[in-house]
C-alpha cells in the first residue's frame, strides 16, 4: 500500500467512525441537543480520532495551508500516535468490560478503539521521520492530555458529567480521581518514551528511514 493509499484510507476510517458515532449519540441522547454535542466532544476518544482524521485528510489533500505546515513539523505524527495508542490501550484494559455494543455501534467502537489505533501505529512505523524524533519533544506532547484532564474535571464539577468512570469525582472522590489521573499521565509518559526509543532504534537499524 502506498503512502497516499494509507492517507486516503485513514481519512475515510476516521471520518466515518467519528461522524457515525455522533449520529448514534444524537439518536440515543439522554440530554438536550446542545448538551449532547458538548458531551460528545468531551470524550478523549472522539477528540483524538478527530485529530487523526484531520491529520490524514490534510496530508492526503496536501493543501498549502498553515495547518499543513504545523502538521509536518517533526514529532507531530509521533504525538498523534501517542494519543491514539493510549485511546486503544485504556479502552481495552479499563473500559471494554463495562459495556457490550452491538450492530453498527460495535463496528464504530472497534474502529475508534482498535482499528484506527493499530492503523496509525503502522503508519507511524512506516512514515514517521524517525531521525527527527527527539526526547525533548515529550513534554510538549503531554500538554494536550493535561489540558483535556483539566477541562473535564472543571466542567464535571459544574455539569456533573464525567466522560469516563475513572475520572468521576462524584462517585470516586477527588483523591481517587487524582490518583487515577496520575497513573494515566504515567502511561502517556511511558508510551511517549517508548515511541522515541523505537524511533532511535529504527534509525540505527534502518538508516534510510
Amino acid at each position: 500500500m502506498t503512502k497516499k493509499n494509507f492517507l486516503v484510507l485513514g481519512a475515510f476510517l476516521g471520518w466515518f467512525a467519528v461522524i457515525t458515532q455522533f449520529i448514534l449519540m444524537m439518536n440515543n441522547r439522554v440530554a438536550s441537543v446542545p448538551e449532547t454535542i458538548v458531551r460528545f466532544f468531551s470524550f478523549f476518544t472522539i477528540l483524538t480520532n478527530l485529530i487523526v482524521a484531520v491529520y490524514y485528510t490534510i496530508h492526503w489533500l496536501q493543501k498549502p495551508t498553515s495547518l499543513l505546515f504545523r502538521l509536518q513539523k517533526p514529532g507531530i505524527l509521533s504525538a498523534i500516535t501517542l494519543y491514539i495508542a493510549v485511546v486503544g490501550l485504556v479502552y481495552h484494559i479499563v473500559l471494554r468490560s463495562i459495556w457490550s455494543p452491538v450492530g453498527i455501534q460495535k463496528l464504530v467502537d472497534e474502529l475508534l478503539h482498535s482499528i484506527i489505533p493499530v492503523f496509525t501505529l503502522v503508519y507511524w512505523f512506516l512514515y514517521e521521520k524517525h531521525t527527527e524524533t527527539s526526547w525533548k519533544s515529550i513534554p510538549s506532547w503531554l500538554l494536550y492530555p493535561l489540558f483535556y484532564l483539566a477541562f473535564i474535571l472543571i466542567r464535571g464539577s459544574i455539569s456533573n458529567f464525567y466522560p469516563y468512570p475513572f475520572v468521576n469525582v462524584t462517585e470516586l472522590g477527588l483523591q481517587k480521581v487524582l490518583i487515577n489521573s496520575s497513573v494515566l499521565v504515567f502511561v502517556f509518559l511511558s508510551i511517549a518514551i517508548g515511541l522515541v526509543a523505537c524511533s532511535k532504534l529504527l534509525t540505527k537499524k534502518v538508516p534510510h528511514i
